[in-house]
């Protein structure tokens, strides 16, 4: 039996390091609301990759101490409760856990990848978002960094009861497969006949008209303000109803993303870890995508292809018991964004007129 008092200590460890990243982001680098440049956006972008790196290389060494692995039947144990795809059969301990370890970041930076990049969808959704409703983008970074507070609670609930039906129903995985491959098939679908006029509607989207039933709604400018209070009343500003959409459509997003990396890995762990680096890289990424979507238009249709390889795979392992190590899966999950983004640079998009 593994050591859970390790697991709670290490996992709490973790969490305390990404709030203090959090409040350090806010209460210091960005205390004033302001719009990002481009260079701020990629050196932002460059060190929230660079941490995860990071973490990638403390896994490659001290992965195994994650579950407390102290003797090579633990570590089989281990093997076996989440089908890592390594053999350990006549390995000394020490041999074991190199192979262990390696296998356990090779996880993490290819879960990271995944989530990394089908956030770029995310981010297309969520500029919309601040369109249709006509927010300043000097406020964009404060939505998207409370927003990102939502999302992790919300990716550690979903994580963790995936995790425990996988465990528990493997024909979950099935569906997840199944869902990915649909999920894959529309957004090429939507790729190649969506219009570009395609918008939220800030006054009849669902979530919107369900908040208006229970709080009153400002439609004026109140600065950064969430909510405000006037003559004794409460009311949500605009702000916070983008707030609400942008949780919304992370939730959305997760049922995609989230299984996507469980073809990688059934560590829910590591599923975690690889989510929130991912999330906590999307306010620069946005900033950065903001300013250069117009160069990588194929790259949506990239993320089409990547989403249903990684349900293809999760489908057939299942099936025909096919085993695709870490480094070959990372290998082609890579290889798929490089060409579609080199079709970017090769064949631009054409410049179109009245673009806000």
């Amino acid at each position: 039996m593994f050591n859970a008092v390790h697991e709670i200590i290490f996992f709490s460890g973790f969490l305390l390091f990404i709030f203090l990243m959090l409040a350090l982001d806010l209460g210091v680098f960005n205390k004033k609301s302001h719009i990002p440049s481009f260079r701020e956006a990629l050196t932002w972008t460059m060190v929230w990759v660079s941490i995860a790196i990071i973490f990638y290389i403390l896994i490659m060494f001290f992965g195994h101490e994650l579950h407390d692995l102290n003797d090579l039947a633990q570590i089989q144990t281990n093997i076996e409760k989440f089908q890592h795809p390594i053999n350990i059969a006549g390995l000394s301990f020490d041999e074991a856990i190199k192979v262990y370890n390696r296998n356990l970041s090779l996880e993490f930076i290819t879960g990271y990848i995944i989530e990394y990049s089908l956030s770029v969808d995310n981010i297309f959704v969520i500029i919309m978002i601040f369109v249709s409703f006509n927010i300043k983008q000097k406020y964009y970074h404060r939505i998207l960094f409370w927003g990102i507070l939502g999302a992790i609670i919300m990716r550690f609930i979903f994580i963790f009861v995936a995790s425990a039906l996988i465990q528990r129903f493997e024909v979950i995985l099935y569906f997840f497969g199944g869902m990915l491959v649909i999920l894959g098939a529309k957004m090429g679908w939507e790729f190649f006949t969506k219009k570009d006029e395609d918008r939220i509607d800030p006054h009849h989207h669902p979530v919107v008209r369900f908040i208006s039933k229970f709080f009153s709604v400002t439609n004026e400018d109140k600065g950064h303000h969430f909510w405000v209070k006037e003559n004794g009343k409460f009311f949500i500003t605009p702000l916070f109803i983008v707030l609400i959409l942008v949780e919304f459509f992370d939730v959305i997003f997760a049922i995609d993303s989230v299984p996507a990396v469980f073809s990688v890995t059934r560590d829910p762990f590591i599923v975690f870890f690889s989510n929130i680096f991912a999330i906590l890289g999307l306010r620069s990424l946005f900033f950065l995508v903001n300013n250069v979507m117009d160069r990588f238009h194929y790259l949506k249709l990239g993320l089409a292809v990547l989403l249903s390889y990684v349900g293809l795979k999760m489908i057939l392992q299942k099936l025909l018991d096919l085993h695709i190590s870490t480094k070959l899966s990372l290998g082609i999950i890579i290889g798929i964004l490089a060409v579609f983004i080199l079709i970017s640079l090769v064949f631009p998009e054409k410049k179109k007129t009245g673009r806000e």
